[in-house]
């Protein structure tokens, strides 16, 4: 075996059994006794792990170990080399005999081993006598590192009484030493703070419930926990947590009334639903575990009800029913209240409610008359005359005084006029006889006011049936629109007729018809009566003629079944149509529209034609006359198309120049026929004559005249057509001088006007007005 695969197999030993290598050299590890690192196999090397030990200092370099070749004569010709991690710096290797040392102080935790190479070469040729060979430099272990919470400090929560052993919650502590290497990592836990209610497991640092505890006593332990390294020896490092503890809350509480006896009062006059007191009860517990229901029990008489307030966990102790002082005025119930939601587990601790007894008084009040019914029914025939009895309502004050009633009806003016009432009986009576086809019912309200507190009012309904009375006649349903045909044969149904009657009929109404007595020998119809409130009316011959009668009328008796019976005589009108068998009821109602008008069938159709074509003729005027107007009109209308320019711009008055561009008014739309411009010379001339005849001949003025005439003719914005331009100039030597009052030093009166009447006709009127004025102020 060569020295590589030696040195080979030694690494793997020292990767395959470290803690055995290790252990092996442990005893030899404080001693200063050199050993040799390798043994002679044939020609190689055999390597054993190197051990140093951190931490270890000196001021000269510590010997750990020798390197040594099976084919070193110790003659000097060989040389060791070290190279690879901390060679020449922390390790340095003595070149004669392989002997290495470690200059430095060396930290596990830093790096825990060293991968370094060795050789051996011949000095004089400087060959290797060996293969290269790695090796391994570990670094041992020292308890330098004290234990760390990293995770504190802690909060954990466990339910009050639980049971002793209860897990609540694992503290970790770790140390940076080695934990394969002696007992520098191996932590103990121990309880500083927290005894005698909890527990820590020494290895694993659970913290366990150590007795029962209640969350009312106390709901918060602050425990501290211990750990130490070296398994707790002597010059062990320890480090401490803290563990806050909460206790929740469990069901394990009834609920307890504050007191065992309430007394309360509640006024005879409060409504239903009024809030007469509250009851409450404790509970240790809190949250949902304080939850509780309010109830009542051992009350027969249903008068009381309780609810319970979820925000205050109060009883509230309502009026289910109308008390009376009068009848009773003591009450005593029993209130009963129990959790809300229970925790089976703790049953056996007892039942979780509780009861109280309530004592509740009625306090007397000055209540208002109380009928003897609330609603009163009364009966009154129809017809009945004014002062007719209907009924009585009775009412009465409730308290000990008995004050007397005062009774009146409070309803519509209408009632009013119908009904009365006896303010001190209560006695009803009619103001007017009823109908029952206007009204079957009546509703009154009707009040009882105390004498001696008008304040103390009541009120009872009155309701009122008018009973029937036979005093209406049957009569016919509509109006019957009966038509027989010239051409009926005899006993043929022309019409079925039925009756009504207003009145009401408890058996249920029955009719009989008949003919009147002056129609009984009529040869024309006959009524046959079904006997079941209908009838039907027959021809009694064959033919009628409509230029003999057009028109039948046929009285018909109704009679009822009432008592007494009445009867009504009802006509029946029969119209004669121009017809077979068979009526056609638009064309008979055509036919008696006609008869009625006194026209034939012929006549009308004359008069409906002469109606069109009088109708026609106008529409044919209409339309001639609206075809002469279109073509001038239309001629017109194109030429306002061809010369009207249409724009809608509001400029700024005369010295507003770009308001708009007058060089539209000639674009090519409007110009397209070129008219050319009047001669105007002539005009101007004797403008300019005139002109010359108000003033002076200035020719100031006149060339003025002259340079606007030749602007505007040589002017291209200016309109297409002729136009007259007006300019105002006032030349030089006016004889009127200025008329401003401005720098005069005269008044009115102390000046002469009469040089106006010289200045021509344009200021005659001006003269006028000044020369009078002067006249009359003389």
């Amino acid at each position: 075996m060569n020295f590589s695969t030696l040195l080979s197999l030694v690494l793997m030993l020292v990767q395959l059994w470290p803690c055995s290598l290790s252990t092996q050299n442990h005893s030899a590890q404080n001693t200063d006794e050199s050993f040799t690192a390798a043994r002679r196999v044939k020609r190689g090397w055999v390597w054993e792990p190197l051990f140093v030990t951190e931490e270890q200092t000196s001021m000269v370099p510590v010997y750990i170990g020798q390197l040594k070749s099976d084919l070193d004569k110790q003659d000097g010709n060989l040389k060791y080399i070290l190279t690879g991690e901390g060679a020449g710096s922390t390790f340095i290797i003595d070149e004669n005999n392989g002997k290495i040392y470690v200059t430095q102080k060396l930290d596990r935790e830093k790096k825990s081993f060293y991968t370094l190479r060795a050789q051996a070469i011949n000095r004089n040729t400087q060959l290797p006598v060996e293969p290269e060979s790695e090796f391994i430099i570990k670094v041992r272990d020292i308890n330098d590192h004290e234990p760390q919470f990293l995770d504190g400090p802690y909060v954990a929560t466990v339910p009050e009484m639980s049971p002793e052993g209860t897990s609540v919650t694992q503290v970790t502590a770790t140390d940076g030493d080695d934990p394969s290497y002696g007992n520098s990592a191996r932590l103990l836990y121990s309880l500083i703070q927290g005894q005698p209610y909890f527990s820590v497991e020494p290895k694993t640092g659970v913290i366990r419930m150590a007795s029962q505890m209640d969350r009312e006593t106390k709901d918060q332990y602050l425990v501290i926990i211990q750990a130490k390294d070296m398994v707790g020896q002597a010059g062990a490092f320890s480090a401490t947590a803290t563990v806050t503890i909460n206790l929740s809350d469990v069901n394990d509480n009834p609920p307890k009334f504050q007191q065992r006896l309430y007394h309360m009062n509640v006024s005879e006059e409060a409504p239903v639903g009024t809030t007469i007191g509250k009851v409450f009860a404790e509970d240790s517990d809190i949250g949902e575990n304080a939850a509780m229901n309010y109830s009542i029990e051992e009350d027969s008489s249903g008068v009381f009800d309780i609810i319970t307030d979820d925000e205050t966990q109060e009883g509230i102790i309502l009026l289910k029913k109308r008390v009376d002082y009068e009848n009773k005025r003591r009450y005593s119930i029993r209130a009963k209240v129990v959790n809300r939601y229970i925790d089976y587990y703790f049953l056996k601790e007892g039942p979780f409610e509780d009861k109280t007894v309530v004592k509740i008084s009625v306090e007397d009040a000055d209540e208002p008359p109380v009928f003897t019914m609330e609603n009163y029914v009364m009966e009154i025939a129809e017809g009945a005359m004014s002062g007719s009895l209907v009924g009585v309502v009775t009412a009465r004050d409730p308290d000990d005084d008995n004050s007397p009633v005062r009774y009146s009806i409070v309803h519509s003016i209408h009632l009013k006029r119908l009904f009365s009432i006896n303010e001190h009986n209560g006695t009803i009576i009619t103001t007017k006889p009823l109908d029952r086809e206007i009204a079957s019912w009546h509703n009154i309200t009707v009040t009882a006011t105390e004498t001696r507190n008008p304040e103390k009012i009541s009120e009872a309904n009155v309701y009122i049936q008018v009973l029937d009375v036979n005093d209406h006649a049957p009569e016919f349903p509509k109006y019957y629109e009966t038509f027989v045909c010239e051409n009926a044969v005899s006993g043929q149904l022309i019409q079925s007729i039925s009756a009504v009657d207003k009145d009401d009929s408890a058996e249920g109404h029955h009719f009989y018809f008949s003919l009147a007595q002056k129609a009984t020998n009529n040869s024309n119809f006959t009524l046959k009566d079904n006997q079941d409130n209908t009838a039907g009316i027959f021809t009694a011959k064959s033919g009628f003629r409509m230029q003999e009668q057009f028109y039948f009328y046929l009285p018909i008796l109704i009679l009822d079944n009432g008592t007494p019976p009445l009867t009504s005589t009802n006509t029946l009108t029969i119209t004669v149509c121009n017809c077979d068998t068979e009526v056609n009821t638009f064309y008979c109602r055509y036919g008696a529209f006609m008869y009625a008008m006194g026209l034939s069938t012929e006549a009308l159709v004359a008069v409906m034609a002469c109606i069109l074509i009088l109708l026609v003729f106008f529409l044919a005027i209409i339309a001639i006359r609206q075809q002469r107007k279109k073509s001038p009109f239309s001629e017109k209308m194109e030429e306002f198309r061809e010369n009207i320019v249409r724009y809608d711009d509001e400029g700024g008055g005369e010295e507003d120049t770009e308001a708009f561009d007058i060089s539209a008014l000639r674009t090519r739309t409007v110009m397209r026929t070129h008219k050319p411009r009047k001669k105007v010379t002539t005009e101007i001339h004797s403008l300019y004559r005139q002109s010359l005849q108000v003033g002076p001949d200035s020719a100031i003025f006149r060339q003025f005249i002259s340079e606007k005439l030749e602007e505007a003719n040589t002017d291209p914005t200016v309109p297409p057509y002729d136009s007259l331009q007006t300019y105002a100039f006032e030349g030089t030597g006016s004889l009127a001088g200025s008329l401003s009052s401005l720098g005069s030093n005269m008044s009115d009166t102390d000046q002469s006007y009469d040089y106006l009447t010289d200045w021509g006709p344009h200021f005659k009127q001006l003269a006028g007005m000044y020369v009078s004025h002067r006249s009359v102020g003389d």
